[in-house]
């Protein structure tokens, strides 16, 4: 078997948020933050707690849209070493992959998929509707095209199961 030399920057499949996705989800938190707004500045609640609480919550509802529309602007690139956003910013070290999880019952976000890491890759991460990072977990998806987020998943899992071959075929070499 010949070994085959990939260029670690050619990227293998990407995900893109989904547009009608993404301006609802913006349309959805914008409409939310400023009923709230309304409500805590038209017709106040009696308390002061109330209120204040009502005027945060409904501020932070619009910075959260906001959030949203500027962090979904651009997707994700799977390249054969990570998986990155399209700025650069790596998401996940593909040989810090240990598993994909993309069963019905994987705690993941809709139309997407669960990484689990060998070690965390620095701090929690958060893009709304694209991807989230907590520790050595990775969820991708929640805006994104099924159909992209699936086959991302797929590369990867074979990505990952052709190193553990690699190491196991290591292993077995006589020396």
């Amino acid at each position: 078997m010949t070994d085959q030399i990939i260029d670690p920057d050619r990227i293998l499949a990407t995900i893109s948020p989904s547009a009608p996705r993404r301006i609802m989800g913006i349309v959805v938190l914008c409409t939310l933050g400023v009923s709230v707004l309304y409500l805590a500045l038209a017709k106040p609640p009696a308390e002061l707690h109330w209120r204040l609480f009502l005027l945060i919550f409904g501020a932070a509802t619009m910075y959260l849209a906001d959030t949203l529309r500027r962090r979904t602007e651009h997707g994700l690139e799977l390249t054969s070493e990570e998986l990155r956003e399209v700025g650069g910013r790596v998401v996940a070290r593909v040989e810090n992959v240990i598993r994909v999880e993309r069963g019905t019952f994987a705690v993941k976000p809709s139309n997407g998929f669960l990484l689990r890491l060998s070690e965390s890759e620095g701090g929690n991460r958060w893009a709304p509707g694209l991807y989230w990072r907590m520790g050595r977990r990775v969820g991708v998806g929640g805006i994104t095209a099924a159909h992209e987020a699936k086959a991302v998943a797929e590369i990867l899992s074979a990505l990952v199961a052709a190193r553990a071959f690699g190491a196991a075929e290591e292993d077995a070499a006589p020396e």
